[in-house]
């Protein structure tokens, strides 16, 4: 990691049915070896999956979704004096954003549905109802940060 400057923020474009910024940072991150149109493919057919199901916008629910996975605080690595704490610090929204992101597609991964859109379907409407395996990682995250609430003095 350089020092001398931060990483240059990419703009990325918004898709192509919705409009969506966030829906292309979810499609890129579900996106294996380049392939868009297949990613786009997975989505827009769990956005059909959930529309029938729900009958509602699919985007509102994924935006549901994701702010129920987004996490508000998780636990740093800190070394102090030869020891190592897990130091309990506050999530900046753009990783709290792609943190939410990552364990929606890992969770949808682990599911055992036999497609992918049924797969990824299902796991953003069990998010969008408070059960599921990305909200269950972001309550062990924040079981974490309260359990190692006694080293928050360590932060930096």
């Amino acid at each position: 990691m350089s020092r001398r400057h931060a990483a240059e923020k990419r703009e990325v474009l918004p898709d192509a049915k919705f409009g969506d910024v966030v829906l292309t940072k979810f499609m890129n991150s579900l996106m294996f070896d380049g392939k868009k149109s297949t990613a786009e493919g997975i989505v827009y057919g769990a956005f059909d999956i959930i529309e029938k199901k729900t009958g509602s916008s699919p985007v509102d629910v994924f935006h549901e979704a994701l702010d129920k996975i987004k996490p508000d605080i998780e636990v740093r690595s800190r070394r102090v004096g030869g020891a190592t704490y897990q130091v309990p610090v506050e999530v900046r929204s753009e990783r709290g954003q792609a943190l939410a992101i990552r364990w929606l597609i890992a969770s949808a991964r682990k599911r055992s549905e036999v497609t992918m859109v049924d797969r990824l379907s299902g796991e953003i409407l069990d998010a969008s109802n408070d059960r599921g395996g990305a909200v269950k990682k972001r309550e062990d995250t924040h079981k974490m940060a309260e359990a190692n609430r006694a080293f928050a003095h360590y932060r930096w």
